[in-house]
């Protein structure tokens, strides 16, 4: 096993320096402010167009841009807050990763989506909300699959961007069913199967929660409950588009939340709630409406696709999870699969099914928003139908292959992971407070890895 040393006086400081710097320096070269940033350029645009201050972007986009800061930050932060010893590394790890990250994305968004003269422009959407995006790929899905089992490594998580998904151009998919859920969820499941780890028992008495901690949990759950409406339309076009991806999400995550606690109690032992299923799966709507949000589904078709993606989720948490440990060896510590995955699928396979339907009685002129190829006479809705299948095929692929090879650098000794025994445990990355048992435990376990090698 490779030399493992917890101390991160070195360690962290040269990574996150050392990036920083290459990241400043990438901003000096490319990084350019937009029309609506920049004072010259608008302020002669709105000149010769009467254009309004109102008509900037950051009218339109702000609040949802906001909306998502919340989500990132306190509720996926929070909603790892779960295991009894990990909270500080859930929160505080989450925090500067994606403070890494939202500059990281908006470079590999301008190298990759587009630059103009040779700059990347930023503004509140074509870089704000894109990158926020991107950092929720980056870690608050792929990275929950490890939590706790992995020595903090910035450089291997950056290795394969979501920025770059290979999403096919024509597919539509403005909430990111496919591109961030799908895309972050099989990354993470091909990364932990090749990390797997067989004698994780040793510390399996800290992989689980307790009162306080699930309720810290929770409140991350009811952040990300709010504001996903928000997340799935922060990039749809203005107006009724806007409008109807927010109240399709809304409603899909009320039917949602209804279903999960009708399931839980179902499958439950004397028909109590297990709170595991209400901090996930009661969000697995939202996920689900991420490819159709914009789509004429209908008010009861969004609540028909939540009600579904709840149970889904929940029998996965009860049952699938469990399997796919033992029989698979995917070990999926925050049940990423449950509540992005399969509910990812799902809503893939509505956008197809819905795109197949789409026509000029059901959206009329709004047609040109929703599905421009077909409005102009480009394609069909079957064909329209096959780009949005072949997308949710080729990002699963692609995710699938990303992680494993992923998992595979991890492997490479210079990213030591912790011992099995001091695995879900704060203490061997933060001064934690008020915890002298954990860490004479810890001490002991220390001298025990020490010694063992010695006594062999």
């Amino acid at each position: 096993m490779a030399e493992y040393n917890t101390n991160l006086r070195l360690k962290l400081p040269i990574t996150c320096i050392v990036m920083e710097v290459i990241v400043i320096i990438l901003f000096a070269v490319f990084v350019r402010y937009d029309t609506d940033t920049d004072a010259r350029k608008w302020h002669k645009e709105k000149s010769h167009d009467n254009k309004s201050n109102y008509e900037n972007d950051f009218y339109f986009r702000y609040p949802s841009f906001q909306d998502v800061h919340v989500m990132i930050f306190i509720g996926f932060g929070f909603l790892m807050t779960f295991l009894q010893r990990y909270g500080f590394s859930s929160v505080g790890f989450n925090f500067l990763i994606a403070a890494f990250s939202l500059q990281w994305a908006t470079l590999m968004q301008g190298f990759f989506h587009g630059m103009h003269n040779g700059k990347i422009e930023i503004g509140v959407e074509r870089s704000g909300v894109h990158s926020l995006f991107v950092t929720g790929s980056i870690f608050t899905v792929r990275f929950t699959l490890t939590l706790g089992r992995l020595m903090l490594t910035l450089p291997s998580d950056k290795t394969v961007k979501p920025s770059v998904v290979p999403s096919l151009h024509q597919a539509k998919d403005a909430g990111g069913s496919m591109t961030i859920h799908i895309f972050g969820a099989y990354f993470g499941l091909g990364v932990t199967r090749v990390l797997y780890r067989p004698n994780l028992d040793k510390s399996q008495h800290k992989n689980c929660s307790v009162y306080h901690s699930d309720l810290f949990a929770m409140i991350g759950t009811i952040y990300l409950w709010m504001f996903w409406p928000s997340f799935n339309s922060a990039i749809t076009a203005e107006g009724d588009d806007q409008h109807r991806t927010a109240m399709n999400t809304y409603y899909s995550l009320a039917a949602c939340t209804l279903a999960t606690f009708a399931i839980s109690a179902v499958v439950n032992h004397e028909g109590k709630l297990d709170m595991v299923h209400i901090q996930n799966a009661a969000l697995a709507g939202g996920v689900a409406m991420g490819t159709a949000g914009e789509m004429m589904l209908t008010p009861v078709g969004s609540m028909v696709v939540g009600f579904l993606a709840g149970i889904i989720s929940t029998l996965g948490f009860k049952y699938l999870t469990p399997i796919l440990e033992e029989k698979f060896h995917v070990q999926d510590t925050c049940g990423v699969h449950n509540l992005h995955g399969m509910p990812g699928v799902l809503g893939a396979t509505v956008g197809t099914i819905t795109a197949s339907l789409a026509s000029a009685e059901v959206y009329g002129e709004g047609m040109k928003d929703v599905f421009p190829d077909i409005y102009e006479g480009k394609t069909t809705p079957f064909k329209q139908a096959m780009w949005q299948g072949l997308s949710m095929g080729v990002t699963m692929g692609i995710a699938s292959i990303g992680g494993i090879l992923t998992g595979l650098l991890l492997k490479v000794p210079i990213y030591a992971t912790p011992p099995d025994t001091m695995c879900f445990e704060d203490n061997i990355y933060w001064e934690v407070p008020g915890e002298e048992d954990s860490h004479q435990e810890l001490a002991a376990v220390r001298t025990e890895e020490v010694e063992k090698p010695l006594n062999g």
